[in-house]
């Protein structure tokens, strides 16, 4: 994996979990605003809507630099959409990323010949 692939993968990973996290305190704040007189929805509408599109810009960055397949880049989209879906996505590019960074230590220590 080149520097440019786990850089993107990276910054997408960075932005999953804010943006779950924010998904979910927007719908905390609109059952909080329908059940209460607590309306936080316009501010935390603006602060979920910043950090999708920053998902959305990094998600489309990642999908071109992994070369990531039409499964594999729906699938990341479609976990941005559901609720906790972030925190999954989160999860396996960490997966991801780790067994890359063990490949390249073994193809470097010649254990490999990939």
């Amino acid at each position: 994996m080149d520097i440019k692939t786990a850089s993107a993968l990276h910054r997408l990973r960075l932005v999953s979990g804010p943006e779950a996290t924010s998904f979910l305190v927007l719908l905390v704040c609109s059952v909080l605003k329908r059940t209460t007189e607590f309306n936080a929805v316009p501010f935390m509408g603006a602060v979920h809507g910043f950090l999708f599109l920053l998902y959305v810009v990094f998600w489309l960055d990642a999908w071109k630099n992994a070369k990531w397949d039409v499964k594999t880049g729906v699938l990341f989209f479609v976990l941005s959409v559901v609720p906790l879906g972030g925190f999954y996505g989160d999860r396996k590019l960490k997966r991801a990323a780790d067994d890359a960074v063990i490949a390249s230590r073994a193809r470097t220590e010649g254990t490999v010949g990939a």
